[in-house]
């Protein structure tokens, strides 16, 4: 069997991660030899330093192997590599591996689904196996394994103990969960980087809820691909991260690959990458990233995990997401630190933020692990949080109606009023068209210049039909399609019979005639 170095690692430990050890090494001396542990830190908290250290210190006491599992495979390279520069000698077992020489190993480093085939082909000794460590301990593909190891010590690590299959919760798979530090204490401390977080209000209800629970692919890719939504992406980029590294998260790989056009059109360095590139070509976009200051990588979801890069300037949410792991996992990917960095630009396209709370807000992981279906049921739904938006007119649109001091018009409030006062809910688009007429006057030498400004005014139609349908419980497409055409010709006709008394009534004097 090899021998563990007695040095220590290169790498010097924190004093919160030097606590997390003991705590944790506190239950290996306390608890039963088959208990489940769960430990939390935040994605950039050094979780693979915390138990490579640990694994180092239980070989050096303890005359028996460890076994780290992986769902991913160049997460088990990282992973043997980290043990390595800790002294630890360390066997990756991998579908190539030949496994003749395993009893001069003590520790190994596996795979998920190899590790199953292996051991349910006999190929693997674990009859000394006494400490199990699971990384991203969240997915649900580790669980069929427990079987295996019914008199090992399981530690699980992940920075959301939030099961990724809501059926499965992580409460009944492991005993206890001890809480790292928190997002906001790392950022104080300068082990993170803080989010500048810029969002955007989306109108997301055309998407649909799979099976997982998650939005699915398809409806994503509907919405996503859309002409309107390429260009508020464009636009969030040159707004607020055009000339930095920025990383784009999408769902689905028509969309990707269509930012990719849509930016690449636009005179932008960009790549995408998804999960049908060769190893070759993963490497080389990776490289590429790496070393070219405004690199733009457009993705799907698999640079979630085990993917570090500490010059990411910007991460830009390019979807929705209802898992709460999965957000966390995406803004995670900027939050490393660098001398020259201490803060990261978050632009959020999916009301990700409304639905889960700022990045780095402290969250009660406590509560979280033990009442996982309590936290997930207290998580707004797309109706829900569209309905507390207050509409921003686009900077470009608001610069057309300077001299109007108050562009937003509540079409819920007016609502609740007139139906108050018994008034037909008509009543509510007869005041808008009158607020948005008024507004395109005030900017207006002619009501030719007021009917060209209405045409501007397009997305904010849209949005207050939208807000209406709702608080008359009508949403038909048709029934709205119908009521946008309306609108927008009797605030035609409105601004046509209106605009000279108008006029007048703002400036004291009535428009000057065509000569």
């Amino acid at each position: 069997m090899e021998t563990v170095h007695d040095k220590k690692s290169d790498k010097e430990l924190y004093d919160y991660q030097k606590g997390a050890i003991s705590k944790i090494f506190e239950k290996f001396e306390t608890a039963p030899d088959d208990f489940h542990l769960l430990y939390q830190l935040p994605t950039g908290g050094g979780k693979t330093v915390i138990f490579s250290e640990i694994v180092r210190q239980y070989l050096k006491h303890h005359n028996k192997k460890v076994l780290v599992m992986t769902h991913r495979l160049e997460l088990c390279r990282q992973t043997s590599d980290m043990l390595s520069s800790f002294g630890v000698n360390n066997k990756v077992v991998n579908s190539t591996a030949n496994l003749d020489d395993q009893a001069s190993y003590s520790c190994f480093v596996a795979m998920v689904e190899t590790l199953n085939n292996r051991l349910n082909e006999g190929m693997l000794d674990i009859s000394n196996i006494g400490l199990v460590i699971i990384d991203e301990a969240h997915y649900n593909s580790f669980i069929k394994l427990f079987k295996f190891f019914d008199n090992s010590f399981i530690l699980g690590v992940t920075a959301t103990p939030l099961s990724s299959n809501k059926n499965l919760p992580m409460k009944d798979n492991y005993d206890e969960l001890i809480s790292g530090e928190t997002i906001e204490n790392l950022i104080e401390n300068e082990f993170l980087a803080k989010a500048e977080i810029f969002q955007y209000n989306m109108g997301l209800t055309s998407l649909e809820v799979g099976s997982n629970g998650d939005y699915t692919v398809k409806s994503s890719e509907d919405l996503y691909t859309s002409n309107v939504m390429m260009d508020n992406l464009l636009q969030a980029y040159l707004n607020h991260s055009k000339g930095k590294k920025t990383l784009i998260f999408n769902n689905g790989i028509n969309t990707s690959i269509q930012v990719y056009y849509t930016f690449r059109t636009a005179g932008l360095p960009i790549k995408h990458l998804d999960n049908t590139a060769t190893k070759k070509q993963r490497a080389e976009i990776i490289k590429w990233f790496k070393e070219t200051p405004d690199a733009i990588l457009t993705s799907v979801s698999i640079l979630t995990t085990g993917f570090d890069e500490p010059t990411i300037d910007t991460i830009i949410l390019n979807r929705a997401t209802k898992s709460l792991t999965l957000y966390y996992q995406m803004i995670g990917r900027g939050s490393r630190i660098l001398n020259n960095k201490s803060v990261f630009n978050v632009i959020d396209l999916g009301n990700n933020c409304h639905r889960f709370g700022a990045w780095g807000a402290n969250l009660d992981w406590q509560t979280i692990f033990r009442s996982p279906d309590y936290f997930v049921e207290r998580i707004l739904d797309d109706e829900d949080i569209e309905n507390n938006f207050r509409f921003e007119m686009p900077p470009e649109i608001r610069e057309l109606f300077l001299n109007s001091k108050e562009v937003y018009f509540d079409i819920k409030s007016t609502y609740s009023l007139a139906t108050a006062k018994g008034e037909s809910s008509k009543v509510v688009l007869e005041r808008s068209i009158a607020q948005h007429a008024l507004m395109c006057i005030e900017n207006s030498e002619d009501v030719y210049d007021a009917l060209s400004l209405a045409k501007k005014l397009g997305t904010d139609i849209d949005h207050r039909i939208e807000r209406y349908a709702k608080c008359i419980s009508r949403s038909t497409h048709n029934f709205i399609f119908w009521l946008k055409d309306d609108y927008r010709l009797k605030l035609r006709n409105y601004l046509r019979e209106n605009f000279d008394r108008i006029y007048e009534d703002i400036h004291g004097f009535p428009p000057k005639e065509e000569e």
